[in-house]
């Protein structure tokens, strides 16, 4: 399969400018940049208009970016030219008037010194240009996040058949990044979150020191990064002892949840009629208030991406969309459970990506002995 046309996606932004009332755009978040070139370093910049398509950066990334982005003019500074002087030369070159900027990338700081740089250029700002064609995937894109979902669906498979009662939340973290990578990733997608007990009831929960046979519930919520930077987003929870009426009560609404919502993903239902689906669920289980986060968002090149599913989502479901869902019950110094599934939308439904065992039974875990 060829590779990402990046002067394609370029060209698609480009005519998205003149309705946005801009004449060219500054892009200075960094996925958003290199979703439209290729470049996978920082602290560079992209001036994009129907004239002229320029990236900004300096010295150290010079062999790079003629690596990275052959067909783009590239204009390096050194280090005594700050990168608003150099952007605003750039600017004024090429005639721009009206320049955009990315709202939700540029600190108070860098738009200051923007200003006091451009005093006759009007910058006007901009929000979810990029991020808005980055929602629906192309075929190379979902590839990559496939790739991501079989990595990690592997590394949980290592962790899962290593499993010890005296590994601590870290070691299983460890054990399940080494995993991943061993396997072709990159590193992870974010920080694994591994929590027993009641470390599993703090949504972003950072793997500690509890024992795995401190608690019979240990939650992971996991992904991969592939060497392209596309990522996944898994969590499963596990059960490693005896298991109560309530964990296993908590696991199955959970579950009904999930596997509801999912069901009703299919293009041109809105993100909040599928969260209301999952919420609604748990409600009526009496469980309502256990539950507070969205049901679920969009992922790629960022682990979280525009898509979102919430009570106050007007988004509506696109083919090509990915999107997790991943409902959840926790409940305070006890624990916790999630159950998170990687899901693309189709032309006429969705596929789930991820195949990691989801029943009850499957939840069931021996130590290693």
């Amino acid at each position: 399969m060829s590779g990402p046309n990046y002067s394609a996606r370029r060209s698609r932004l480009i005519r998205s400018l003149k309705s946005a009332g801009v004449d060219g755009l500054l892009l200075t978040g960094e996925a958003n940049v290199r979703y439209l070139t290729g470049f996978t370093g920082d602290s560079t910049w992209l001036m994009l208009s129907s004239a002229k398509t320029l990236i900004i950066s300096d010295t150290r990334y010079a062999t790079q970016l003629k690596d990275e982005c052959p067909d783009l003019d590239v204009d390096i500074r050194d280090a005594s030219c700050p990168m608003a002087e150099a952007t605003a030369a750039v600017v004024r070159k090429a005639k721009i008037g009206r320049l955009g900027f990315e709202a939700d990338h540029v600190s108070v700081a860098v738009l200051g010194g923007l200003q006091a740089k451009m005093d006759v250029i009007e910058l006007i700002p901009t929000s979810g240009l990029t991020e808005k064609l980055r929602e629906v995937k192309d075929k190379w894109e979902l590839q990559q996040i496939r790739d991501a979902v079989e990595m990690a669906e592997r590394g949980i498979g290592v962790v899962r058949a290593s499993l010890r009662p005296q590994q601590t939340e870290k070691d299983v973290r460890y054990t399940l990044e080494a995993a991943m990578r061993s396997f072709g990733a990159s590193g992870p997608g974010f920080e694994p979150i591994v929590g027993v007990g009641p470390t599993a009831a703090l949504p972003h929960a950072h793997a500690g020191d509890l024992l795995v046979s401190d608690s019979p519930v240990l939650l992971i919520d996991w992904g991969a990064e592939t060497p392209s930077g596309y990522r996944s987003d898994l969590t499963r929870v596990f059960f490693t002892g005896r298991i109560t009426k309530q964990m296993q009560n908590v696991y199955e609404v959970v579950l009904k949840a999930q596997q509801k919502a999912i069901a009703a993903i299919k293009p041109g239902v809105r993100c909040r009629a599928v969260d209301k689906i999952a919420r609604s669920i748990i409600a009526d289980a009496g469980f309502g208030k256990y539950f507070g986060h969205g049901l679920g968002h969009g992922f790629g090149l960022e682990i979280h991406e525009s898509v979102r599913m919430s009570p106050l989502s007007d988004q509506v479901f696109e083919p090509g969309m990915v999107v997790t869902v991943e409902p959840g019950i926790y409940l305070p110094g006890k624990f916790g459970v999630r159950i998170e599934d990687d899901i693309l939308v189709t032309r006429d439904g969705h596929e789930v990506l991820s195949s990691v065992p989801r029943e009850f039974d499957d939840a069931i875990v021996e130590y290693l002995a």
